[in-house]
């Protein structure tokens, strides 16, 4: 499934909420959140851990897995959290208004 704009960065925010996780551990979270449905590319999702993290919605420090491997842990800011209480809102309505539309049946016109 395609996602819409803005829509990945939402999800990552999400999957920090929880707590700090590394960028396979976030990819992971979506994907079997959305059972398979919405597959991560690893270069889509590293862009926008880079652009969240420019904007100050997270932060990020090098740590080490369970697996002993260096990785960039990840954390949801306050800015971050509020971002994402605004984003969750707006996408909730955005999907109510496209299953709206997908639901609607125009009365015919000119008895065609």
């Amino acid at each position: 499934m395609a996602l819409l704009k803005g829509t990945l960065d939402a999800l990552v925010l999400k999957a920090l909420s929880s707590g700090p996780r590394h960028a396979f551990e976030i990819t992971r979270w979506i994907e079997e959140g959305s059972a398979g449905e919405i597959p991560i590319e690893a270069p889509a999702l590293l862009q926008a851990l880079h652009r969240l993290e420019e904007k100050r919605l997270l932060t990020g420090e090098w740590g080490v897995t369970e697996n002993n491997r260096r990785a960039r842990y990840y954390t949801l800011t306050p800015a971050g959290r509020t971002h994402l209480r605004a984003e969750t809102e707006s996408l909730q309505q955005s999907v109510a208004a496209l299953a709206a539309l997908l639901q609607f049946r125009p009365s015919p016109r000119g008895g065609r």
